[in-house]
């Protein structure tokens, strides 16, 4: 297993990880943008339960840096679960 992870089943990323949100490739959302944040410590990460979900896609806390808005124009959120396939590891 890495330290690091990779947000998969097996590898979580560990709490404290920073993370970029990303939108989805094919549809704006489900964020209204792409945004900065950490892997929370509320709970841990759960096997998403989704007809959607990738094989093994993991769902996350994830505390945002700053307010943000889901596609809807909800929120602001200061923090929400965060499907796998939305977060990338945030570069340095």
């Amino acid at each position: 297993m890495s330290s690091q992870g990779s947000g998969l089943v097996g590898d979580p990323f560990p709490v404290g990880t920073r993370v970029t949100v990303v939108q989805d490739r094919s549809w704006a959302g489900p964020w209204s943008q792409e945004f900065q944040g950490q892997i929370d410590g509320l709970e841990a990460p759960e096997l998403l339960a989704h007809p959607m979900a990738e094989e093994g896609e993991l769902v996350y806390w994830v505390a945002f840096d700053e307010p943000q808005y889901d596609s809807d124009g909800a929120g602001p959120y200061r923090k929400a679960q965060v499907w796998g396939r939305y977060l990338k590891r945030a570069e340095a």
